[in-house]
């Protein structure tokens, strides 16, 4: 479990592509992991296989890559990093599973005074889970839902997310995780 707040961008420094699975090779500054943990990379729950020195290795299952832009990462890219929750942590953002639900498409984003306007492209049939103020993890960050006109969810990035996270890399037609709140895919699964 997770809670959405990014703790360090880390840097792909190596890919192992194979038909089963992939192998990746990510740079951090985090300290306290052992292997065997739990970390969010973009919002996906990766198991720590090896460490060695700043570099954490994972592997990424098929499923994985499915449903995740995990796929189209490459040597040098940067990505959101986040360490299990422990209990006892405070949750400053929301319950997070790092279960990637799918993949969107950024439409536009862009500087509006002193925050960012980010507006999404879901696929048509994820909209149910969406809620107008309620949360969203896209790459692994806790957000606000804060507009919702058809399949495009618009969200207002404060500065801090922006400059201590991975969106102040993006742009217009990236590909990002999208994770829909836990507890509103509950809710409808219950009143169904």
């Amino acid at each position: 479990m997770f809670t959405g707040i990014i703790e360090d961008i880390g840097k792909v420094e190596h890919i192992k592509k194979s038909s089963g699975s992939w192998s990746i090779d990510i740079e951090t500054s985090l300290g306290d992991i052992r292997e065997g943990d739990s970390i969010s990379v973009n919002g996906a729950c990766l198991t720590v296989k090896k460490i060695k020195g700043r570099i954490l290795s994972f592997d990424i299952s098929t499923e994985t890559l499915k449903v995740s832009n995990l796929k189209f990462l490459n040597k040098g890219d940067f990505v959101n990093l986040e360490r299990a929750l422990k209990v006892g942590d405070r949750l400053g953002g929301h319950l997070v599973q790092g279960h990637v639900d799918c993949t969107g498409i950024i439409r536009t984003f862009y500087k509006d005074g002193d925050h960012w306007k980010l507006k999404v492209l879901i696929p048509h049939h994820f909209k149910k889970f969406v809620v107008y103020k309620g949360s969203i993890a896209i790459d692994g960050i806790s957000l606000t839902v804060n507009g919702i006109k058809g399949s495009i969810i618009e969200i207002n990035i404060v500065p801090y997310t922006y400059e201590n996270t991975i969106l102040k890399y993006r742009k217009a037609n990236d590909v990002v995780n999208i994770e829909f709140d836990l507890i509103g895919k509950y809710v409808l699964s219950y009143v169904k």
